[in-house]
C-alpha cells in the first residue's frame, strides 16, 4: 500500500492516508487496524472517547503502525472543515476515507418518532457523509493537486430492508447513502476517485445496545441465513479491499456483509 507522492503534490509522507470517521469503537476500529497493517497512515476521528481512541492508536504503534487521532464531531460541519484542514497541514493529502461514524437512537415504530430525531439522525449519518467526502474530493482530484483515492461508505441493509417497528429513520438515513454513493461515484470516476459502500446485516458491535437492545443479534440470528450475526471484522475485510488496488476497476457498488440476508 506504500505509494510515493507524485510531484509537486503536497504530501508529507509516502505512506497513504487514510481517515475513519468514528473508529473509535466497533466497524471503524477493526478497519483501523486492519488498514495500519496494510501500510496506511490511519487518521483515527472520534467524537468523544478520546481513551478508547488512544488505544487504539497505541495498539497500532505497537503492531509498527502509524496512526493519528484527531477529535471532530461529523454532525457538524465547520468541525468536518476543521479536521481535514488538520490533516492537510498535519500529515498531507489524503488517499483513502471511510465514512463509518453513523448513529442510531432507541428502537421504537417510526409513528412514535419525532423531528428532532430524525434530524439528530440525519445530520450524522447523511450529511456528515456528504460533507466528508466533499472534503476528501479536494485532498484527492486532480483538480486540486491530488492523486486520486477511494472512498468507502458504510451504510446498512436496513436501506434495504427498512427496518420497521425499530429504525425506520436509520433505514432511510442509509438508503440515503446508497443514493449518495452511486451519484457521487459516476461524478468522479474520471478523476480516478473511486466511491463504494458496504452494508453489513446484523452485526455483534455495541451499538445495539444504544438501541436498547444488546442481544438483538442473538434474537435476530435464525432469521440469518448462515444463522449467526458477523464481526466487526468481517466487515473490516470488505472495506479495506474496496481500498485496495485489488479493487481498482469497482466503483459505484456495494458489498453485502449480512450472512446471506
Amino acid at each position: 500500500m506504500y505509494r510515493t507522492a507524485k510531484k509537486g503534490v503536497e504530501n508529507k509522507m509516502t505512506q497513504p492516508i487514510l481517515l475513519i470517521t468514528g473508529s473509535s469503537r466497533g466497524i471503524g476500529t477493526a478497519t483501523a487496524f486492519k488498514a495500519a497493517q496494510k501500510g496506511w497512515h490511519v487518521v483515527i476521528n472520534y467524537k468523544s472517547n478520546e481513551t478508547a481512541a488512544l488505544t487504539l492508536q497505541q495498539r497500532i504503534e505497537e503492531f509498527g503502525g502509524k496512526a493519528d487521532c484527531i477529535q471532530a464531531d461529523i454532525s457538524d460541519p465547520e468541525a468536518i472543515t476543521t479536521l481535514f484542514e488538520k490533516i492537510k497541514t498535519k500529515f498531507g493529502l489524503l488517499s483513502g476515507l471511510v465514512n463509518n461514524a453513523g448513529i442510531l437512537e432507541q428502537q421504537m415504530p417510526f409513528t412514535e418518532s419525532d423531528l428532532d430525531r430524525w434530524h439528530r439522525v440525519f445530520n450524522t449519518n447523511v450529511i456528515g457523509t456528504m460533507l466528508c467526502s466533499k472534503e476528501a474530493y479536494k485532498h484527492m482530484s486532480p483538480k486540486h493537486g491530488g492523486n486520486g483515492g477511494a472512498i468507502v461508505n458504510v451504510s446498512s441493509l436496513a436501506s434495504i430492508t427498512g427496518s420497521p417497528f425499530e429504525y425506520v429513520d436509520y433505514a432511510t438515513s442509509k438508503g440515503a447513502v446508497d443514493t449518495f454513493t452511486k451519484g457521487f461515484a459516476k461524478e468522479v470516476a474520471s478523476e480516478n476517485i473511486r466511491v463504494n459502500a458496504v452494508r453489513p446485516g446484523f452485526i455483534e458491535t455495541d451499538m445495539h445496545a444504544t438501541g436498547g437492545e444488546p442481544e438483538r443479534v442473538k434474537r435476530l440470528a435464525p432469521s440469518i441465513p448462515m444463522q449467526r450475526g458477523g464481526t466487526a471484522d468481517e466487515v473490516a475485510n470488505a472495506i479495506i479491499w474496496l481500498l485496495s488496488e485489488e479493487a481498482s476497476y469497482t466503483s459505484g457498488t456495494f458489498i453485502d456483509v449480512a450472512g446471506g440476508r
